[in-house]
């Protein structure tokens, strides 16, 4: 007779999913979660492996071998998902595959997983937190260095614990101040309880100010440090895009606006991403279409972090500052003057804070290595804890705001200030999930892929 569960699932149904990723390969990982767990194990394992401990069988349905593999038991509550667990490890052929995914779609209950479906399930048994989840899908997405650590650590609770020392904080001056108003009578209150609260909901609000300042650095963390290469026609753009990448993504011609559309790539420097995007050469446009390219060139270039002018040093717009050309007076966005075709010309009484070759790759490590150093100054350490989400942004402004409307004491009453404090803590609670979030469930957990 098949064991039953060790406990009462939240789901009724169980469900399954390659989690290893593109066939073939040496080794796939099908993953199962649910009440049907052990009746899968049993009739195409012909056991219950020990919780947690690989065992080789022969696994076959109906009598009909599909694969010679390990499996792996984590019975509930102590899994991944909080749900009973397994995991079917087979060749990674695509028959292979295919027949164990046929063989468990044949488990009465089990069905294949929906996007990110284990780890919402995770989040429902309390396994993981919002913030938590948020991570674990950065982390599978990282592409660099700086977008491991910073995923990792949120993976493993830094925002968590953070923002619940926040709400905690505050959840203890709104006990303080409800303390005073219902019990203002009684002789162990005493008066000054709200009046000690008042100092600690300060201090709140200027962490989560601090906090805040770093948004941009998160930002570039996990999306890239934003550089847009600016230039009149055949100043180089492209040859440089393509030199930087180590490839070709741009069309290099001699053709002047050969350039329409915005090309991007993005390189992994010291850890950052850093997104170079090729802009339509600056110029009087001939064109509709060019006239567009050159008016996305101008909009990107305000949305930039870092604005490289590329001038020609053999023409005789090398002897022109990059200042007064379009695209360079973006309020607040640095630019770098830099020469091209220096195999061709060495630009001598010019003032340029990079020469470079496309051709030669002369001046292209020096180039390499100043973005760097740009892109890690503005990013700051990987191992800080800075906003990684837009939605934790909007929240914690949300709460900040509360709070400063709950510091006010201008002809503001105490009921309606301990207000201000429970939406501020309502605020922080859902941005782990402690306060309702079903809104914001599917945007969250649709980012996974299947399996995970």
């Amino acid at each position: 007779m098949t064991s039953q569960p060790a406990f009462t699932p939240l789901f009724p149904d169980t469900i399954f999913a390659l989690s290893s990723g593109r066939m073939p390969a040496g080794v796939s990982v099908v993953r199962m979660s649910g009440p049907s767990v052990r009746f899968a194990l049993e009739t195409i394992g012909g056991v219950i492996p020990v919780p947690r401990r690989a065992t080789l069988r022969e696994l076959s349905v109906q009598g009909q071998p599909i694969d010679r593999g390990l499996l792996l038991f984590f019975p509930g509550p102590r899994s991944f998902t909080g749900e009973d667990c397994a995991e079917f490890q087979v060749h990674g052929g695509r028959a292979v595959v295919e027949a164990l995914l046929d063989a468990l779609s044949g488990v009465p209950g089990a069905r294949p997983a929906e996007a990110g479906e284990f780890a919402r399930r995770a989040f429902a048994y309390g396994k993981l937190d919002l913030t938590e989840a948020e991570g674990l899908a950065d982390l599978i997405a990282a592409e660099t260095e700086g977008q491991r650590r910073l995923a990792l650590s949120v993976a493993n609770g830094a925002q968590r614990v953070l923002f619940e020392s926040w709400r905690m904080a505050l959840i203890q001056a709104r006990a303080l101040i409800e303390a005073e108003l219902d019990f203002s009578d009684e002789a162990d209150v005493p008066r000054s309880a709200g009046n000690m609260a008042w100092p600690q909901v300060a201090a709140v609000a200027e962490r989560i100010d601090a906090y805040l300042s770093g948004a941009r650095r998160g930002e570039i963390l996990r999306d890239g440090f934003r550089v847009v290469i600016l230039g009149r026609p055949n100043a180089g753009k492209s040859s440089l895009l393509n030199a930087l990448a180590g490839r070709e993504v741009a069309i290099v011609s001699e053709e002047a606006g050969t350039t329409r559309d915005l090309i991007e790539v993005t390189l992994d420097l010291g850890g950052i991403p850093v997104l170079m995007t090729d802009t339509a050469g600056l110029r009087e446009a001939e064109g509709g279409v060019e006239r567009r390219g050159i008016e996305l060139a101008l909009e990107r270039a305000k949305a930039a972090d870092l604005i490289v002018y590329l001038i020609d040093v053999t023409s005789r717009s090398g002897e022109q500052d990059p200042r007064g050309e379009p695209g360079t007076d973006a309020a607040g966005v640095e630019t770098w003057r830099i020469g091209t075709k220096a195999d061709l010309a060495h630009g001598e009484g010019q003032i340029y804070d990079h020469v470079v070759s496309a051709t030669t790759g002369a001046g292209l490590d020096g180039l390499l290595a100043a973005l760097e150093t740009q892109a890690k100054s503005v990013a700051g350490e990987f191992g800080e804890i800075v906003p990684t989400r837009q939605r934790h942004l909007a929240l914690l402004r949300m709460a900040r705001d509360e709070l400063r409307s709950a510091a006010r004491s201008d002809g503001l009453g105490a009921e309606l200030r301990v207000e201000y404090l429970r939406r501020a803590c309502d605020d922080i609670g859902r941005l782990t999930g402690a306060v309702g979030v079903e809104e914001v469930l599917d945007v969250v957990f649709s980012s996974f892929c299947i399996g995970k």
